[in-house]
């Protein structure tokens, strides 16, 4: 640490060089915080998870039980031990809650003051924060899977919606109606994301196998299909050309920049892509466990160097270095299925929700020398608050403070 301090005060490093190194060594810390619980709310298994990109500090949760949850996670007590409260929640007893299983939830990314949730009741909902009533209902022919709204478009506001029909609906936020279908799959959507470099772009993946790139303003279909053997078609059965995976794709992921793509299958595969080329990158994450049949939450780090990859595994979170393929470690602490996670880029920190009806937060673990110095400094304030008192707070004639004898 010394080391970095000294070449950034000498001009020789990287400002950024500094922030990456500790935000990396936060990451390989992380450890299941015993002092920190998030309130349980929901009573059957968490489907998805999103904080907010404006403060950092609210969190929603979407359940198997139709109930939406808005956390804070910001602990006023001061204390060490304390417990992320639910602010506000969408329940059962509201007129306004999803019917069946909430699939995706996911802040307005400019806003917190608009949410939009999706489920198995065939709806989407654009909610009002303030109010928790709907401001937009989407109606939709079959169980919807995802939904995502792009993190930096600015020239448009649509919403790019996944359901049991093969086409991937474009939802208008302004107008209120669905404006733009796009064809191409030959299943259910189960994933749709929108990338962050490029506000025009949106990846889908499909129980069809497939994973395909869109230009949304092209009228004449995808860009390309993402290929798992690169066009090598000695290594392509007939029924595998243009597949992602040997099986059904249920997660996608791109990197904060933009540049790569990850895709998680049923056939226990995660696999990087290049997302300007569309090019399998080949880098082995080894057996990846995904027993999921609808849609896989999983995270990338971000400000890292090198960056992981957060994907939910059988109960265990699993953590991998994302170009090497390398397994770091295996987060261990529900007694469920993990169905999705959030990466917190603001304080290298990881919420996790399953079918055990928890969230639980990952948190950076202090280093000793962090703790030393807390101690240190902890017991010089103490000392100089004393000599303080001694000082300047005994009386004139006084030996020692508060007591002794007249000279």
């Amino acid at each position: 640490m010394l080391g970095f301090l000294t070449a950034r005060q000498a001009g020789l490093d990287d400002p950024l060089r500094l922030r990456r190194a500790e935000s990396t060594r936060r990451v390989l810390s992380l450890k299941l915080n015993p002092d920190r619980d998030v309130d349980r709310i929901h009573g059957n298994g968490i489907n998805t998870i999103d904080i907010e990109a404006i403060e950092g500090r609210y969190m929603l949760s979407g359940g198997a039980d139709g109930v939406i949850v808005v956390y804070d996670l910001e602990n006023y007590s001061g204390q060490l031990q304390y417990t992320c409260k639910a602010v506000c929640t969408v329940g059962r007893s509201s007129k306004y809650v999803h019917k069946f299983s909430v699939e995706t939830v996911q802040w307005y990314p400019y806003d917190t003051g608009m949410f939009v949730s999706s489920s198995f009741d065939k709806t989407m909902k654009v909610w009002d924060t303030e109010t928790l009533k709907p401001a937009e209902v989407f109606q939709f022919e079959g169980n919807v899977y995802s939904h995502h709204l792009s993190p930096i478009a600015r020239k448009h506001s649509l919403i790019a919606v996944g359901t049991k029909e093969p086409k991937i609906q474009l939802c208008d936020l302004k107008s209120g109606s669905r404006i733009h279908v796009l064809q191409g799959h030959r299943a259910e959507v189960l994933s749709v994301r929108w990338s962050p470099r490029y506000e025009h772009i949106l990846a889908t993946a499909s129980a069809d196998s497939k994973v395909k790139v869109w230009d949304v303003r092209r009228a004449s279909g995808c860009l390309f299909t993402l290929d798992q053997h690169n066009g090598d078609k000695s290594k392509a059965s007939s029924e595998a050309v243009n597949t992602a995976h040997d099986g059904r794709v249920n997660g996608l992921c791109f990197t904060g920049d933009g540049l790569y793509l990850l895709t998680t299958g049923t056939d226990d595969r995660m696999r990087l892509w290049n997302s300007a080329t569309g090019e399998n990158t080949l880098v082995n994450y080894g057996k990846v466990c995904n027993e999921s049949r609808k849609r896989l939450q999983f995270t990338v780090s971000r400000g890292c160097s090198p960056e992981f990859v957060f994907v939910p595994c059988g109960s265990s979170v699993a953590v991998y270095g994302l170009h090497t393929g390398e397994l770091v470690t295996m987060l261990r602490g529900h007694y469920n299925n993990v169905d999705c996670c959030e990466f917190h880029p603001d304080y290298q920190e990881l919420y996790s929700g399953g079918k055990d009806c928890n969230i639980l937060a990952w948190v950076p673990v202090i280093r000793a020398s962090d703790v030393e110095e807390e101690t240190k400094s902890a017991n010089q304030l103490q000392v100089s608050r004393e000599i303080g008192y001694w000082q300047f707070d005994r009386p004139k004639g006084f030996l020692a403070s508060g007591s002794g004898s007249e000279t």
